[in-house]
């Protein structure tokens, strides 16, 4: 029986990636996994038992909260596993797991979630979104020169590039000149079943990050005056909430079963970011949900206009109430059997039947 070798960034959190991880690891159970640093909160999905970490789970705490600041020690610390007695290594990846150092006789396949989006096309944005001086900006440029170039080394490591959507597949082969093989990210339309009733509530599952342009989504509704629910977390929270009218209300972290209620009782769903997939508004559409998106990335994969949702064209409080105002005077159109269907074709079998498919070919 062939080894095999699970590497991700990091098990700190239950995000959209890590279910990515959870679903490669339920077809290949005797799989150990490799990550940069790991919680105790996953641990139910994870088990500390079957996780390797390395040398930055020994830094102190304050650190690994921070993991922004440990990025010039990344490359080091991917490389830093031995995986040598290993037949296939899968990585699912941001940024860094594809880096892993690994026999000539090992394949490597990646699972690409998004070619490290802060050091090429979101560069100058993540840059901006840090607020600093001159002088931190000029460290944050020369740390972005020198990942520039291990990324794209570390890209020559990798036998098969997997894409998580034709928006990634396009950038792994603008930035690795690599080509890659889609299959899109396994979404549990199972436990989600479709409503067509709702309690006129519109819904944002997400990160709370500046990245995820929820700030235009709440500019927008405190001037419709609309009820809008946000579910999710992070650093950008304090300062959403500060800017909320009283019509929105934040959840903070609820779990899957939670949140699965809300996307059956909210009236559409919004999507105010750019994402290489985005999971949040498929989740939405397998409860038979319209979805409003920004006309950019992978939603454009899977929102069908006038069908299963509608777009807006650029990041404009304007044009996203627009966008609300269009989703209010159509949802006598939007039918719910039709939306799930579209989910669907995203469904977490046909993820795994493709990865098994991929994996049969290649090792």
């Amino acid at each position: 029986m062939k080894k095999i070798a699970l590497v991700h960034e990091y098990l700190t959190r239950l995000g959209g990636a890590e279910r990515v991880l959870k679903e490669i690891w339920k077809i290949y159970p005797e799989a150990d996994i490799y990550t940069f640093l790991y919680n105790q909160k996953v641990s139910k999905v994870f088990p500390k038992k079957r996780v390797h970490t390395s040398f930055l789970q020994k830094l102190p705490k304050f650190l690994r909260d921070r993991p922004k600041f440990l990025g010039f020690l990344y490359p080091t610390a991917i490389e830093s596993f031995d995986l040598s007695k290993y037949d296939l290594v899968i990585s699912s990846t941001n940024s860094f797991a594809k880096g892993v150092v690994i026999n000539s006789n090992t394949k490597h396949i990646s699972y690409c979630h998004a070619p490290t989006t802060f050091i090429w096309d979101e560069f100058y944005n993540y840059k901006k979104d840090q607020k600093k001086g001159w002088l931190t900006n000029f460290f944050i440029s020369l740390l972005a020169h020198y990942l520039r170039q291990w990324d794209r080394q570390a890209a020559d490591r990798v036998d098969v590039f997997i894409a998580n959507s034709k928006t990634t597949q396009a950038r792994i082969k603008k930035y690795y000149r690599k080509d890659s093989v889609l299959i899109y990210p396994p979404v549990d339309v199972d436990r989600i079943k479709p409503t067509k009733d709702n309690k006129g509530f519109f819904l944002i599952v997400s990160q709370l990050t500046p990245y995820k342009k929820i700030d235009i989504a709440i500019e927008a509704f405190n001037k419709l005056g609309l009820p809008l629910v946000i579910i999710g977390d992070g650093p950008d929270r304090k300062r959403l909430q500060k800017m909320s009218e009283s019509n929105i209300k934040f959840k903070g972290f609820l779990t899957d079963s939670e949140i699965v209620e809300y996307y059956q009782n909210c009236k559409a769903f919004i999507f105010a970011g750019k994402d290489d997939f985005g999971i949040a508004p498929v989740e939405a559409m397998a409860a038979g949900k319209p979805v409003l998106a920004y006309r950019r990335g992978g939603a454009t994969e899977t929102v069908i206009e006038g069908v299963t949702g509608e777009f807006f064209d650029a990041p404009i409080v304007e044009l996203l109430a627009d966008g609300v105002r269009r989703i209010i005077e159509n949802e006598d159109k939007y039918d719910p059997k039709i939306i799930r269907k579209r989910a669907e074709e995203f469904s977490t079998d046909i993820f795994v039947k493709s990865i098994k498919s991929l994996v049969e070919e290649n090792v």
